[in-house]
């Protein structure tokens, strides 16, 4: 794991992405950039191509591809990425994917490592859809039917609170989320594979098996 690297992570909502994230960055001491992150400095810092976002987010609508990669291209122009980087929650789309390619083509640059924490969609669903969630506003206490299961079933370890499931909990909201990724990654796993960047890891079993099969594949 020697070097500068430019490392690209993939995995659906509840695959564990966040938290194999923070422990790499931890590992190769390296900036993670998440999308979320460059719009809040690029706002901030009223950018071109943040000012041009916000007049998209002002009317509560989607921000277009050519304006993403706008704001993504003006961060990786920054001197604090001259180490590497990991990138998080982008590219989302293969347009996306190939257009970064091309910015990091005029930086003389590269992608290293395409990493995809892989999981099945049950077990995504049985992972989010197991959320409980204390009634009471004022404890709001969360559990999990599997991992952190109530002593009581339906009520709050806390304060004794109703505990529920939230709308965005539902398995049927869940499903429609992951057919949304699974669309639009779909792509971009097959455009990592075909040019031999993509490293699977099985994203099932202990947090700290998970993390070193990711140093595994990086070398």
């Amino acid at each position: 794991m020697e070097g500068a690297m430019i490392i690209v992570l993939l995995g659906g909502p509840g695959s564990g992405k966040g938290t194999q994230a923070k422990k790499l960055i931890e590992k190769l001491g390296i900036p993670q950039i998440s999308t979320g992150d460059i719009f809040r400095a690029a706002l901030k810092e009223a950018t071109p191509m943040g000012l041009k976002a916000k007049t998209y987010m002002d009317k509560g609508e989607l921000v277009p591809d050519d304006v993403v990669i706008g704001v993504v291209e003006e961060r990786l122009g920054k001197p604090d990425l001259a180490k590497g980087y990991m990138l998080d929650g982008f590219p989302r789309t293969l347009p996306q994917a190939q257009a970064l390619d091309a910015t990091l083509k005029k930086q003389g640059k590269g992608i290293d490592h395409a990493i995809l924490v892989d999981v099945p969609d049950e077990e995504l669903v049985a992972r989010l859809s197991g959320r409980r969630t204390c009634r009471n506003s004022a404890c709001g206490a969360m559990f999990h039917v599997m991992f952190n299961p109530p002593k009581k079933e339906g009520v709050c370890n806390v304060c004794g609170g109703d505990l529920y499931q939230r709308d965005d909990d539902k398995e049927e909201v869940i499903r429609e989320r992951l057919a949304v990724y699974n669309k639009q990654t779909a792509p971009l796993i097959d455009f990592y594979e075909e040019q031999g960047l993509l490293r699977r890891v099985k994203g099932v079993g202990p947090i700290d098996e998970i993390f070193a099969s990711i140093e595994k594949v990086l070398g």
